[in-house]
């Protein structure tokens, strides 16, 4: 039966949880009780799978108790009450447990279902130095593949070898390894994600010293990352002895090496660390990454699969991960400052090595006081610089048409003359008019129409000169348009704004280049971002920050507004949102717009960029994230194409992706949108286009 939109699991989320429980030492059922009440309140949560601390059900910490009858009993006893009551529980349910089979005692993870018990994995690697002495009392599990235990009355399959597969939950295959497993140079997990397993965990015991607790997180992450997997991760806590050492009960969960949750350390009581993990993320990770699956064929890793069924929850349960507004713009201010600096930095090294290549020519620049002109020139000259030349060898031109505004004008021309470039003013509108006139154009005799062939006149000749300009000064058209007009087609073809010598911006995202500018301003001074800039053209740039976008082609109405870009295409936030999960995740319509509705619904919650002022923010409903979707769809798969397959050389700037046809997207300029539609009419049907 299909989850209906409002369910997480429908959209290829799985609730993963990490926990720690107050401990009993050699207490199995006190234990036992403590897991099944966290468990109680993770199934109300709508968790699938809850991990728990390594040698939970006895204690870590006990030693030679460990090796005592009335201990070991004990926990067969709180085996079998977690399997029985599980069976109204949803989750999966992954407990520590020294078990005893044939003649050894194992350090083992414990897996139980729906009243089943559905594997036994046993520790493959056990640490015998420093304060650890586990070969004293276990025999390591690594070469106990294709066993069977018995555990009381209950049998089940064990061995390193066992794979978990929910048969409802597409992409949810879940391993087990318990905390020395992880800190060895070939993790258990790492053959089971090259055999399919999505959700990798860890019970750990893993005493705290100074560090350890950053050890642990640089293990999880790097696994989590290396394997394209989602890593959950739990710690001993309180309750543990402190004869020698004492414990902090960390718990964490990583996906593709992303911080997903994280307790609090050396809490009292139970906590949990709770995330929505993206199985379809990983899954299209393991696709794109064809080496992946590469590295399986010469290990060809062997593993017994258990399937069980979860019945995921159908009702709203919310989504819990980290949200990004803006998958482009880091929420964190050191992240953002460093992406900021890598930007600026690929693109001028980028412009240099193309500049020094072809003999050193004068850059040319249309300047428009927009953001993507400005962003560009900022570039330009920090490549002069860099490169020892004099910025006076910048040559800007602005080019004022029939819609150019006094203010944006005034602006260009001042940014220009504060960084030291060059600037003239070649005005555009005579030779348009004159086109316009040779070819009939009823705005020639008067009439206001404004259509598309009176706005690409102003746009080609803008270019057109350019490129004449390049030829009689021995230079080269520096590109402007950016990642999110590539994406849109909003660029006017051939002789237009689609084409330059050298495209700077092409690899980056409208909502990522003010953050650039701002960067810029602010490393004045500073190794990598210097630009030398006047007080005058801090006034220009942050005046540039505050206009509205627009392609100022078209006159302003009787209200006097100036035509908006954002109005016509839509919001540049929700057209970068779609962009980087199509383009990085090629996901389903549907899910992106149900994360976007869980992302942009609440202005007032989760994390903005730094700087990003508090009235400015805003937020979309459904409806609104719906009919943006649509015009992306339909721009981005059956129109823009044709004009990304000619684009001119740039650098890649982002992970996210490029849309350079010799380097992330390659895809047929004739193709359409039907596929993309269709899926999001089925599952949004109040939103379907009639007709």
């Amino acid at each position: 039966m299909s989850l209906p939109f409002e369910s997480a699991y429908r959209h290829g989320f799985a609730r993963i949880a990490a926990g720690t429980i107050p401990l009993t030492i050699a207490d199995p059922a006190a234990n036992g009780e403590a897991v099944l009440q966290s468990v109680r309140e993770l199934a109300d949560e709508g968790v699938a799978v809850a991990v728990f601390p390594e040698l939970c059900l006895s204690g870590y910490s006990i030693e030679d108790l460990l090796m005592q009858d009335a201990v070991l009993d004990g926990v067969v006893a709180a085996i079998e009450r977690l399997v029985e009551a599980s069976v109204d529980l949803l989750p999966v349910i992954v407990v520590g447990a020294p078990l005893r089979h044939r003649n050894r005692l194992f350090n083992c993870a414990a897996v139980i279902h729906r009243g089943e018990l559905l594997g036994v994995a046993p520790k493959s690697y056990l640490p015998n130095y420093r304060e650890f002495y586990e070969r004293r009392w276990f025999a390591p599990g690594d070469d106990q593949a294709g066993e069977d235990i018995r555990v009381g009355e209950l049998e089940a399959p064990f061995g390193p070898d066992l794979l978990f597969e929910a048969l409802d939950v597409p992409g949810l295959v879940v391993h087990a390894e318990v905390c020395e497993d992880v800190w060895v140079p070939i993790p258990p997990s790492s053959s089971a994600a090259l055999a399919g397993a999505t959700v990798l965990l860890n019970l750990s015991g893993s005493p705290i010293t100074i560090a350890r607790a950053e050890d642990r997180k640089t293990l999880c992450q790097s696994q989590s990352l290396r394997c394209l997997a989602a890593y959950a991760y739990a710690a001993a806590g309180m309750g543990e002895s402190t004869n020698d050492v004492s414990w902090d009960g960390q718990t964490m969960i990583y996906e593709g090496g992303v911080l997903l949750d994280e307790t609090e350390r050396f809490a009292d009581g139970a906590r949990h660390s709770v995330a929505d993990v993206d199985l379809d993320r990983l899954r299209q990770d393991r696709l794109r990454q064809g080496s992946f699956d590469d590295n399986r064929r010469t290990r060809e890793p062997y593993f017994r699969t258990v399937h069980f069924q979860l019945d995921p929850p159908a009702a709203d349960i919310g989504l819990r991960r980290p949200l990004d507004r803006f998958p482009f713009v880091p929420d964190d201010p050191e992240r953002l400052a460093l992406d900021c600096y890598e930007a600026f930095n690929i693109q001028v090294s980028g412009l240099m090595q193309r500049m020094t290549a072809i003999g050193n020519p004068k850059p040319v620049l249309g300047v428009s006081g927009g953001l993507d002109s400005t962003h560009a020139l900022l570039v330009i000259a920090r490549a002069m610089d860099r490169m020892g030349r004099p910025r006076s060898e910048i040559l800007a031109y602005t080019m004022p048409g029939f819609a150019t505004s006094e203010h944006t004008k005034s602006n260009a021309i001042a940014l220009a003359e504060s960084v030291g470039a060059s600037i003239e003013t070649v005005d555009i509108r005579p030779a348009a008019t004159e086109m316009l006139e040779r070819i009939g154009h009823p705005f020639a005799d008067g009439e206001p129409v404004h259509d598309i062939t009176f706005e690409n006149v102003q746009a080609g000749l803008r270019t057109d000169y350019l490129f004449r300009l390049a030829n009689q000064n021995g230079g080269m058209v520096i590109g402007t348009s950016d990642l999110s007009e590539l994406a849109l087609g909003w660029a006017t073809y051939g002789v237009g704004d689609h084409m330059s010598h050298y495209a700077v911006n092409a690899g980056v995202p409208k909502t990522l280049i003010q953050h650039v500018i701002r960067w810029v301003v602010a490393q004045e001074g500073h190794e990598g971002g210097s630009t030398d800039l006047s007080d005058r053209a801090r006034e220009v740039l942050q005046s540039v920050l505050d206009t509205e976008i627009s392609p100022e082609l078209v006159p302003a109405g009787q209200d006097g507004k100036m035509q908006s870009t954002e109005d016509r295409i839509g919001p540049y936030a929700l057209h970068d949102f779609t962009l980087a999960w199509i383009l990085r995740y090629g996901m389903r319509p549907s899910k992106i717009a149900f994360v976007a509705e869980r992302t942009w619904r609440d202005q007032d919650a989760g994390a903005w960029p730094p700087g990003f002022p508090d009235e400015d923010r805003y937020a979309y409903d459904l409806p609104t994230i719906v009919k943006w979707l649509k015009v992306f769809l339909q721009r981005y798969f059956a129109f823009a194409q044709f004009k990304r397959s000619a684009v001119p050389n740039g650098p890649k700037v982002s992970p996210i992706g490029s849309l350079s046809p010799r380097g992330d997207w390659r895809a047929p300029s004739d193709g359409n949108a039907n596929a993309w539609l269709a899926e999001l009419d089925a599952a949004l049907p109040q939103f379907a286009s009639k007709g």
